[in-house]
């Protein structure tokens, strides 16, 4: 298995500190912080050990807010869910920081008592495995730590509470084995609860990372450490690091096995899904991977980023939200375009607000990512039998096919990727809504790939696509990365005479200035020719329809600006609220 590895030298053993009056950390500490180590002692036991004289007194953060980005020199302290709480500790000579994952064990040394509680485990082993609830298993372990474990110091004759190593004799009952508890101090205690809930219940030493909130990325590339992208501090290297490659195969195995797709050296790549929607790939083996075995988890974002929380990070702007609103509202086809990491699907999931709160949706994916507000969605996702029973396995095309019969107001594809694109185009020709998410760099990329191999893609069909969002991870002026959206662009259509396309740039964003340009104010093909239409604004009037993008632009700024709105289903509820009364 994994070892921990913190970013600076300790020594085990010697008195505890009882945290009371005479803590040396009462007096240095910052209140917030010694607040709460007042809660957790083992964050007390951790401070003490960090060498503050040389790195300085952590600052602590109950909730991380983007600001944080701007920390030239980033020491702090957070809390996670779970109880437990990370260190981003600095380093002055490597290129990245050290996340350090503050548990109940992290100074404790508990490897001959697990060995031994393990031990007696074994025991109960069936008993256990018969037990699927997840609640339920962890009080059963409880129950049975609270038999094999006591915090009763042993007599000195070896008898009564017990003998100190924990070895009597075995019952004569013919049943289990009655053993003398096994001593252990009330810290230990509190790690072996602990560490037998993370590893017999949770993902082991990779629980903590499930754990927080602001973790994009988990990724192990080989022997060495575990490396996780954050979403305020990007990479970061983390304590959890495997020093051998049989370290990490057994450790690839037993993921695999408690996420019931085991590899083996005939089936070394496993794509899976975790519990909470986080999405796993391992890769086993040492022929395939020259590190060693390798896994990478991108963590399920739970409730999605709003519009306006994407506003405030400058992806994009009011203007262009209301006009993407506009968009969605009147049923029209769109793509989010961009590369591997650039907010896709983020951007996708934050538009969804905008479809009309009555419509009947339906989401197809590989590993579900898609979310919807609304309460009439259909959730599919593919099914992978493997390659021994492919006539059993369910793709994209299957399901998307079957999409088409049960009379969606909008499809919503994961990412379009095959021939499952061509069903995408059918479906927009019969009227059916969709939207999807697609790899390319830009609208020409786009069309490329639409229409060539092997998605294939009639040319003639092409113009089905009404608007295309290209999105990229940039680089600002002062050196930051950042997600923003690149253009907007209208598919006006495509002339087989000179075998072109024509498309307009409905907004654009200018890198020297990071804000958004307006190209297609007065000029929009789809706000005139199409939006102006369906909303009965007549053609001699069709300019009004600018009026109703400033209102909608300045409606969305005042509810986030002047109101407070902020979160995803407040802002849908909101709209909803607002179509039903006709205000929209």
């Amino acid at each position: 298995m994994s070892q921990s590895v913190l970013p600076f030298s300790y020594q085990t053993g010697g008195a505890q500190c009882d945290h009371g009056a005479g803590c040396t950390l009462q007096s240095v500490l910052p209140p917030p912080l010694r607040e709460a180590c007042d809660q957790a002692d083992f964050l007390a036991d951790y401070l003490h050990h960090v060498p503050l004289g040389d790195i300085g007194i952590p600052m602590y953060y109950p909730k991380l807010s983007r600001k944080l980005q701007s920390l030239e020199r980033r020491n702090l302290i957070y809390p996670i869910d779970g109880g437990l709480f990370v260190h981003i500790y600095p380093d002055a000579v490597a290129a990245r920081d050290h996340y350090v994952s503050i548990e109940p064990t992290v100074m404790v040394d508990l490897d001959e008592v697990m060995t031994q509680i393990d031990e007696r485990l074994v025991e109960w082993a069936e008993d256990i495995g018969q037990v699927a609830d997840e609640d339920e298993k962890k009080e059963v372990l409880l129950k049975l730590l609270d038999q094999i474990c006591t915090t009763q110091p042993p007599v000195a004759n070896g008898r009564g509470n017990g003998n100190g190593n924990g070895r009597s004799s075995k019952s004569s009952n013919g049943s289990r084995s009655k053993l003398d508890p096994i001593y252990v101090t009330p810290q230990q205690m509190e790690g072996v609860r602990y560490r037998v809930l993370r590893d017999k219940v949770g993902l082991g030493p990779l629980q903590p990372l499930l754990l927080d909130p602001y973790i994009e990325d988990i990724s192990c590339s080989g022997v060495g450490a575990i490396f996780v992208e954050h979403k305020i501090f990007k990479s970061l290297q983390t304590t959890i690091s495997f020093e051998t490659m049989d370290q990490l195969d057994d450790f690839a195995v037993w993921l695999g096995e408690w996420i019931k797709s085991p590899v083996t050296v005939r089936n070394p790549i496993v794509d899976a899904v975790l519990p909470d929607g986080s999405r796993i790939n391992i890769v086993y083996g040492r022929e395939i991977s020259k590190r060693g075995s390798n896994f990478t988890i991108r963590k399920f974002g739970g409730t999605p980023t709003s519009i306006l929380e994407l506003i405030e990070f400058g992806t994009l702007d009011y203007t262009m939200a209301a006009y993407l609103s506009l968009i969605l509202e009147e049923g029209m086809n769109l793509f989010v375009v961009g590369a591997t990491a650039s907010g896709k699907t983020t951007t996708l999931n934050a538009i969804n607000t905008f479809i009309l709160p009555e419509a009947k949706i339906i989401t197809i994916e590989d590993t579900p990512e898609v979310m919807v507000p609304h309460k009439n969605w259909i959730r599919e996702v593919t099914r992978d039998m493997g390659r021994e029973a492919t006539g059993s396995s369910v793709g994209m095309f299957d399901l998307l096919k079957a999409a088409l019969r049960q009379r969606p107001d909008r499809i919503i594809v994961g990412e379009i990727r095959g021939e499952e694109g061509r069903i995408a185009f059918q479906a927009m020709q019969t009227g059916h809504g969709v939207m999807s998410t697609f790899h390319a760099a830009s609208v020409e990329k786009l069309i490329q790939r639409l229409t060539g191999d092997p998605i294939s893609v009639p040319k003639t069909y092409i113009d089905n696509l009404n608007v295309a969002i290209v999105q990229s991870a940039v680089r600002l002026a002062d050196k930051k990365m950042a997600r923003r959206i690149l253009s907007i662009n209208e598919i006006i259509g495509y002339d087989p005479y000179t075998e072109s396309f024509s498309f307009l740039e409905a907004f654009r964003w200018n890198p020297a200035n990071d804000t958004f340009e307006f190209p297609g104010y007065m000029n929009s093909f789809l706000l005139e020719e199409r939006i102006a239409m369906k909303r009965g604004i007549p053609p001699h009037k069709r300019k009004m329809v600018y009026t109703e993008l400033k209102r909608r632009a300045t409606v969305f700024q005042r509810l986030h600006k002047e109101k407070g709105v902020r979160g995803f289903d407040d802002f849908f509820q909101i709209l909803a609220e607002a179509h039903r009364q006709k205000l929209l």
